[in-house]
């Protein structure tokens, strides 16, 4: 079959790829997939180099987060609730192929309502923004929110899931570009562009000098944030998209008696197993209703040009999700 296989570790756009991967076997526990479309993910391209912390062995296929179909001759093991021609998503080793094989516990039915190109990225961004703002963020209707690198892929699912719970949303960004990406597929109130020198001054001037009341920070950008903060405030620290790790002032948490709360959403099936399951029931609603859709990017890549897709991930191009199609389904139900 076609995939991305890696055989020695290097810069993705050095790897070819390959017509003669051989079929994955399910073993138990897991079920056979054919994959339709993969949600690319900026850890590809460190995994291919060998600089990710989940270093499969030698040679592995390349993807994670795939959309797509129980495969016809794949094993129903006992107690899966899944049978040969499902529509499903989720997230394995292995998704730039035409075929995967995945644990059950990692596979999720796709609602109607979405294309597989909308169910590529929707494991493990849109999680990490539902648990962020409700779990961690303890987030209530008409409180204020910003959102940093709000047109990315976690940024702009925390921006609709935010106003979907009755926030008032400023998106923050480094372009005018993706603050209209944020603006218009995300649907937030206010923009303010993260490049300026005292960005915060807009911020407290939307807020009315008040500051905001949550802060969900995929980018690095918790010390800046707390110039705009309001007094109990709350950030959620998502990740460091910028490269570096901060160093923060715990003066500062004490004197606005703030809080600042970590998410590692993968450590949740270690930890707090339950909440995946809430968490997902709530957003497979949230889909179902209308209320939230996946932003993918304008361009969908061909399997045979994903290393174009990684590319334009690499060098913040993109804005939602990047995704690449794998297949194309002939007898499609969903909706646009």
């Amino acid at each position: 079959m076609r995939g991305l296989q890696v055989k020695e570790l290097a810069h993705h756009s050095n790897i070819e790829l390959s017509y003669d991967v051989p079929e994955p076997k399910a073993k138990e526990g897991e079920i056979l997939i054919d994959v339709y479309s993969g949600g690319l993910n900026f850890f590809d391209i460190l995994q291919t180099q060998g600089k990710y912390q989940i270093k499969p062995p030698l040679p592995f296929v390349l993807g994670t987060e795939f959309a797509g179909k129980v495969a016809q001759n794949s094993p129903i093991p006992p107690g899966c609730p899944f049978k040969p021609g499902d529509r499903v998503f989720g997230a394995g080793q292995g998704a730039y192929a035409d075929k995967m094989v995945v644990k059950i516990d990692s596979v999720l039915p796709l609602p109607d309502e979405l294309t597989f190109e909308q169910g590529a990225g929707l494991y493990i961004t849109w999680p990490t923004s539902y648990e962020g703002l409700v779990g961690r963020a303890q987030m209530k209707p008409d409180e204020w929110v910003l959102v940093t690198a709000a047109a990315g892929g976690v940024g702009i699912a925390a921006v609709q899931l935010a106003k979907a719970f009755g926030g008032k949303v400023i998106a923050a960004a480094g372009s005018q570009e993706k603050l209209e990406i944020a603006r218009r597929y995300g649907g937030a109130d206010y923009v303010v562009d993260y490049s300026k020198p005292d960005w915060q001054k807009d911020v407290l001037k939307i807020t009315n000098g008040v500051g905001v009341d949550i802060v969900f920070d995929p980018v690095g950008l918790v010390q800046s944030s707390f110039k705009c903060l309001a007094w109990r405030g709350r950030v959620v620290v998502v990740g460091f998209a910028a490269g570096s790790i901060e160093k923060l002032p715990s003066n500062l948490i004490l004197l606005k008696n703030i809080s600042v709360v970590g998410l590692h959403w993968g450590a949740y099936r270690i930890h707090e197993k339950k909440q995946i399951a809430i968490v997902w029931k709530a957003l497979l609603d949230l889909f179902s209703s209308g209320k939230a859709k996946p932003v993918i990017y304008s361009e969908i890549y061909p399997l045979e040009k994903l290393s174009q897709g990684l590319a334009a991930l690499e060098h913040r191009k993109t804005y939602g999700k990047v995704v690449v199609t794998i297949r194309k389904d002939d007898m499609a139900t969903a909706k646009l």
